[in-house]
């Protein structure tokens, strides 16, 4: 592993759906995600990070140390397992008073040590706070919730077989850009997990790029547009995050009709930004 990350970074990303469900909500029927008072749309941070993990899992799949802790259908006491294992330490549910043990976890999963995790189940591997975090992403303009019925040409059993079809629903959003804002913190990286150089290009690559191996019909046309980037000249940081997010403006050219593509959109980003921090473009 190499050292390390040196600066604190913070970042916008723009994404956008068409005719597609980015975020369900269970409780909600499974339609996307929405802020009730407003109408904007919500992606959740942990939705986001999902689709981060299960692209480093696609190009890193077998790399020593770039595991993915959080999987479907993984044990995660068996996960935690690994690092007794290694130290040949009998498992426990106390506290660890190795350090070691949470030490390996973070050296062996891309995720802990992006970001972060806790480990304190019956097989305790201590807690740990990631350098990367998400705030949840919101639209830029209200969304419009849409259920569209549809028919299947094929039935699931024997009592439907005169029917013939059977019928279904999906729901979409027509069109929606969301924006999303983090951080990364380069003190944890150093005193907690280890998240390096290389681990933040992979990052920025994941972010870029990780809806084009997740296309799925439920979640339509899903499309990373922008990712700008923030990054100071030092490890603490040279101002406030929020006076670098307000840097990045969207604005609707659309005018009264509703907007259908990115096209309904202007993107600007103001680069007078406070000395030791430079504006880096990677999308």
């Amino acid at each position: 592993m190499s050292e390390p990350i040196k600066n604190r970074y913070e970042f916008v990303l723009l994404f956008d759906v068409e005719n597609g469900n980015p975020n369900g909500d269970p409780d909600m029927g499974n339609m996307p995600r929405v802020d009730p008072q407003t109408g904007h749309g919500i992606v959740t941070d942990v939705c986001l990070k999902r689709k981060v993990r299960d692209y480093v899992d696609l190009v890193k799949a077998g790399t020593p140390g770039y595991g993915i802790y959080v999987t479907s259908g993984v044990v995660l006491n068996d996960q935690h397992k690994k690092a007794y294992d290694y130290l040949g330490i009998e498992p426990s549910s106390k506290k660890p008073k190795d350090s070691q043990l949470t030490a390996f976890m973070c050296q062996n999963f891309f995720d802990i040590r992006t970001f972060g995790a806790v480990m304190t189940t019956e097989v305790n591997c201590g807690q740990v706070r990631g350098p990367v975090q998400f705030n949840f992403a919101r639209s830029i303009d209200p969304i419009f919730q849409q259920e569209v019925t549809i028919t299947r040409q094929a039935v699931a059993n024997e009592r439907d077989s005169e029917k013939g079809q059977t019928m279904g629903k999906k729901q979409i959003v027509p069109y929606a850009l969301y924006r999303a804002e983090g951080y990364v913190s380069a003190n944890l990286a150093q005193k907690t997990t280890g998240f390096s150089e290389g681990d933040l290009e992979l990052f920025w690559e994941g972010l870029v790029n990780m809806f084009e191996h997740d296309h799925s019909a439920s979640r339509g046309k899903l499309s990373a547009r922008k990712l700008i980037v923030f990054k100071h000249d030092t490890a603490l940081g040279c101002c406030q995050s929020h006076l670098l997010f307000d840097k990045v403006r969207v604005e609707r050219v659309s005018g009264d009709m509703p907007p259908r593509s990115f096209g309904d959109y202007r993107v600007a980003v103001d680069k007078d930004v406070p000395a030791g921090v430079e504006v880096i473009e990677k999308l």
